[in-house]
């Protein structure tokens, strides 16, 4: 099967840097216009998710949660965690701190690679 996410090197180092200090992690992509425009990191259970969000994978141990309209829009491509240098537009995450911002890179999957995905799992609380 196909995985829908996976990372750099880079953010596996910084997700097992903020594990040491927070404990178990979520990740989670928004759909609106600031705070959509990379993933947040949180406390696992620490960002209500909506109905119907979407949780396209984990990366080492973390779930990766996109916002259910955005998934529509990106449910055929991948996506592949990376870390920068920098601030970014989402001072809630908890690698800002750091100086460091998470962000996706997209490709889209190939007609083979879209017969053969992992399965998502819906948020249905």
């Amino acid at each position: 099967m196909i995985s829908r996410v996976d990372a750099t090197d880079k953010a596996k180092e910084l997700l097992a840097q903020l594990k040491e200090t927070h404990g178990d992690l979520m990740l989670y992509q928004a759909g609106g216009c600031c705070e959509g425009t990379q993933p947040q990191c949180f406390v696992k259970d620490g960002y209500y998710l909506r109905t119907n969000d979407v949780c396209i994978g984990e990366v080492d141990g973390v779930e990766f949660w996109v916002d259910k309209d955005l998934f529509e829009y990106w449910k055929n491509a991948h996506f592949t965690l990376d870390v920068i240098d920098g601030f970014g537009a989402g001072g809630f995450s908890l690698e800002i701190p750091l100086g460091k911002t998470f962000r996706i890179d997209y490709r889209l999957f190939t007609a083979e690679e879209l017969e053969n995905l992992v399965p998502v799992k819906r948020n249905e609380v």
